[in-house]
């Protein structure tokens, strides 16, 4: 490992004394990046519950309402590592600044808007700005803390992003039901004021002596066509059909832009990402281990908010307490992970936490109509418990065995991971869940003396049972429509458990692969980083 530039040198095997006062100091540094963070995790599914609200003030079409998180999903896996590297370059802490800026205007624009159109492209850009933030996090911390707590601080910055991300609903619903949809946007304003502050006072640049100097433009592009081909055709398989010429056409152009990006990068002197980075068969364990951690976790939740909401009835907010057990589970697990990995490393732990994952989904395979809350809850705290030494574990080991100089791009390496996995994951097991109800639903229907169901009605009636709501027409009798929400609700809870299983081998999977990790062989590095 290469010295560290430093105004003030120390050696890199000694640890360095805790910063003193606000500047640099470790744990606040980690409270800093935990609020912008929090903002990011927080949009991934708090918005979900504004939609319907947004969709009636706006007169927005079902295919507008998709795009205000599909635009923001994209900018945000197309630029992640873009993003890590840009903090590599100019330094983390003011690529982090940028981000929460830019994360915080767009946000209060969106509440300002009174269009679709421009929601949509805030949205857009709150990707973009959001991606400026998730990497330089990571860097700050791995720069910031010695080797010894690196791996608490970010069961910490795990913590809050489970958190954030599963305490999305619950806020959101308040929200919506007590102020307003624009008020889900309007509370990144004061928190990104907050963050920004904070930053000023608190965060310290830090850059490795041999940081990169230029940028590799053509690796940009290339590497930002693969994934925003790979990530549309995730999005739109099930419209496009995923046989089809249309989805076909932009894999095969991801593929190629794959390809082409891998031979390019063995050529320019300076590479977006050193393809010598993957020799490290840790780092390229835990890369594949987030993708198949985010693939089980976020297409399973995709279905478990409908499942509340549509089949049980709850409203938005009963819903997201439901899920508090998940939510708690994490936010208790994930120090005590941290602590557990700092002193046995990660592989334990995180085959330990994907067998916990591979349990809980089988387990949510068994779901039915009539599961009560304790049941529900088992389940949703085992997972809770999985996830929590994964998303610690497998951060620190695609962090931790990358050299400092490029743990920005580590760290895009890691959300990018998680955010191709949930696409992938979302776009897998909703095509399992539509082949089970296209397959079911019209002897269902049959068995239950409701006639066939066939041609447009099925395509209807599909469409509506794949979020688990019951397609009763206005003025059916109430016998009938009683008879059609059990076949609508049996349907869906069949094609649910059909693609928790999956989930659930994918997550057996994941816990071979933890077999590969180990603990990052540069994890010391960072300790005692230049401050610039």
């Amino acid at each position: 490992m290469t010295s560290q530039t430093t105004v003030e040198k120390a050696p890199q095997d000694e640890i360095p004394a805790p910063a003193k006062g606000l500047r640099g100091h470790p744990w606040l540094t980690l409270f800093a990046v935990a609020i912008g963070v929090m903002m990011v995790a927080l949009d991934g599914t708090i918005v979900a519950i504004a939609n319907p609200a947004i969709q009636h003030d706006l007169d927005a079409s079902l295919q507008d309402v998709q795009w205000i998180t599909n635009g923001y999903m994209l900018a945000l896996a197309v630029s992640l590592i873009t993003a890590g590297k840009l903090g590599d370059r100019f330094g983390h802490r003011q690529t982090f600044l940028i981000g929460v800026v830019g994360f915080g205007a767009a946000s209060g624009a969106i509440g300002l808007s009174h269009s679709v159109t421009f929601v949509i492209a805030f949205r857009v850009l709150q990707g973009l700005f959001g991606a400026l933030l998730m990497p330089a996090a990571l860097g700050l911390l791995r720069a910031t803390f010695p080797a010894e707590k690196l791996n608490m601080a970010i069961g910490i910055w795990g913590m809050v992003i489970g958190a954030s991300t599963a305490g999305g609903p619950i806020l959101g619903g308040v929200l919506v039901e007590h102020v307003s949809w624009q008020s889900v946007f309007f509370i990144n304003v004061p928190v990104g004021a907050i963050a920004l502050v904070l930053g000023l006072l608190i965060l310290r640049d830090h850059r490795a002596e041999n940081a990169p100097r230029s940028f590799d433009i053509l690796g940009i592009v290339l590497l930002s066509v693969a994934m925003f081909c790979m990530i549309w055709a995730l999005i739109k398989g099930s419209e496009y059909g995923w046989g089809s010429g249309r989805t076909l056409g932009f894999i095969a152009a991801a593929v190629i832009s794959f390809v082409l990006f891998a031979l390019w990068e063995t050529k320019v002197r300076e590479p977006l990402i050193p393809l010598g980075l993957f020799r490290s068969v840790p780092l390229s364990a835990g890369t594949v281990l987030m993708i198949l951690m985010a693939f089980a976790f976020m297409g399973g939740l995709f279905f478990v908010t409908f499942y509340l909401q549509n089949v049980h009835g709850m409203s938005a907010v009963d819903s997201g307490l439901h899920l508090l057990p998940l939510t708690g589970m994490m936010i208790v697990a994930s120090p005590i992970a941290g602590a557990l990995i700092t002193k046995l490393g990660p592989r334990v732990p995180l085959v330990g936490g994907m067998v916990c994952t591979a349990v809980a989904m089988f387990g949510m395979s068994r779901l039915t109509v009539g599961t009560g809350t304790v049941t529900m809850s088992i389940w949703f705290a085992l997972l809770g418990l999985g996830l929590a030494p994964v998303m610690v574990g497998a951060t620190e080991v695609i962090v931790g065995n990358a050299p400092i100089e490029l743990s920005g791009v580590a760290g895009g390496l890691q959300q990018a991971g998680m955010q191709v996995g949930g696409s992938l994951g979302t776009a897998v097991l909703g095509a399992v869940m539509s082949s089970q109800i296209s397959s079911k639903l019209p002897d269902n229907w049959t068995a239950a003396g409701l006639g066939k169901l066939e041609g447009t009605p099925l395509s209807q009636a599909s469409s509506a049972v794949s979020v688990g709501a019951a397609p009763v027409p206005p003025g059916t009798k109430p016998e009938v429509a009683a008879k059609i929400a059990g076949v609508a609700h049996d349907t869906f809870v069949s094609g649910m458990s059909s693609a928790f299983t999956v989930a659930g081998i994918v997550a057996v999977v994941a816990a071979a692969v933890a077999m590969f990790t180990k603990r990052g062989e540069n994890a010391e590095a960072g300790v005692g980083a230049g401050h610039i």
